[in-house]
């Protein structure tokens, strides 16, 4: 198993974080990393996910929904061809840090036998994750 983890503090309440964060239409305006999600976002429904890595790869696959809890937590299973080959979770996570601040946590878990041949573009994903971050936060704070 590998793990991704981020974390970075968006100086805006929690609510106001997760409508930028969930207003996937908006995406393509200032998210580097999820050029787009199409579909509902509901459990148990699949949406379709557009990202472009930091090699400037764009890869685009079809997760199944598994967690979307308003103004805590948008989670994402997805896997490559058959299950045990690359399985990931991606997750968004929002905590209050205060009445104007709020912890964004982004990251994945990911399994599978093509996990550990992976290393060198996993540590780019960290980068594609990071990048994200910075672009929420400046995203989040301009409004």
């Amino acid at each position: 198993m590998k793990k991704i983890k981020t974390e970075i503090v968006i100086d805006k309440d929690i609510s106001s974080v997760w409508n930028v964060l969930t207003d996937f239409e908006d995406y393509p305006n200032w998210n580097p990393f999820v050029r787009s999600v199409i579909g509902e976002k509901s459990i148990g429904n699949k949406v379709s996910v557009t990202c472009n890595t930091s090699g400037g790869k764009t890869v685009s696959f079809k997760p199944i929904v598994i967690m979307f809890e308003t103004d805590r937590e948008f989670r994402w299973k997805g896997k490559l061809g058959i299950k045990g080959i690359f399985d990931g979770q991606h997750y968004f996570k929002l905590e209050k840090v205060s009445e104007n601040q709020t912890k964004f946590i982004h990251g994945e878990n990911m399994s599978g036998v093509l996990v550990s041949l992976m290393g060198k573009t996993l540590d780019k994903m960290n980068k594609s994750f990071e990048s994200m971050n910075q672009a929420l936060k400046k995203e989040c704070e301009k409004i």
